[in-house]
């Protein structure tokens, strides 16, 4: 079992650092290092994606809150509307913010005459590293609690011992991008590494949010359950059918 580590502010001086704020932002830059060198490898201007991830990194905070508000909490920010864009509060979904950088990266590759599937498989292989580093803030200020267990990776809460889905997800972003890592010792066609990312992190996220507390639900499935579904089909289609990358 997992030892209970509640960590949610650093001070500094007069100054509190929060920590999943930190972590998460450090998750972003961490990830963004590792796109960089891939795209002097594969011969692209590292400057491109520095301004590619600045509206990437805007757009993703912006829906991260509003797929959290609409999807999630709604009845709570009806009746306080000015808690949506206060940064302190918690409240972000992870699959929001995904849809927002995705729409953000498309536009200006787009825009830019850039490849979009080689833009986006660089983003994808690196993806994985930020959302490991992020996902430690969430385990650290334990905002993801799940069902009671006996797992043994299963974390001591004080009223029992439960899955903690910031561990897990933490886990399986070094476990993805360790693979990553791996299969990127020999070329891949365009898309692989997108397909791969959006069935192993839909898969995984989608068993996971059984095991959620407090989640909406409709239909018996959580916002991001129905999402995953359509995700980790985009995933199948584009290594089953390679040609749709090429489009």
């Amino acid at each position: 079992m997992i030892p209970w580590i509640e960590l949610h502010a650093i001070p500094i001086g007069p100054i509190n650092i929060q920590v999943w704020g930190a972590l998460v932002a450090l998750g972003f830059l961490g990830a963004a290092l590792v796109a960089a060198r891939e795209f002097i490898k594969r011969g692209l201007d590292s400057k491109l994606l520095w301004d590619i991830l600045f509206w990437i990194f805007i757009s993703a905070f912006i829906m991260a809150r509003l797929f959290h508000v609409v999807f999630y909490d709604l009845s709570w920010y009806v009746q306080n509307p000015w808690d949506i864009i206060n940064p302190m509060l918690p409240g972000y979904s992870m699959m929001g913010g995904v849809l927002g950088g995705v729409m953000a990266g498309l536009i200006y590759v787009k825009r830019h005459s850039l490849g979009v599937w080689k833009v986006a498989d660089i983003v994808a292989y690196a993806l994985p590293l930020g959302i490991g580093i992020g996902r430690i803030g969430c385990f650290l200020i334990h905002d993801h609690p799940g069902t009671l267990t006996d797992f043994i990776l299963g974390v001591k809460y004080p009223d029992g011992v439960r899955h903690d889905h910031g561990l897990y997800l933490s886990l399986l972003g070094f476990g993805i991008f360790i693979l990553f890592y791996f299969l990127n010792r020999k070329p891949r066609p365009a898309g692989f590494f997108v397909g791969w990312w959006l069935i192993l992190d839909g898969v995984s996220r989608f068993v996971l949010d059984f095991y959620r507390l407090y989640d909406a639900r409709y239909a018996g499935l959580t916002p991001t359950q129905w999402l995953l579904i359509v995700t980790v089909s985009l995933g199948l289609g584009l290594l089953l059918k390679p040609k749709i990358a090429r489009a």
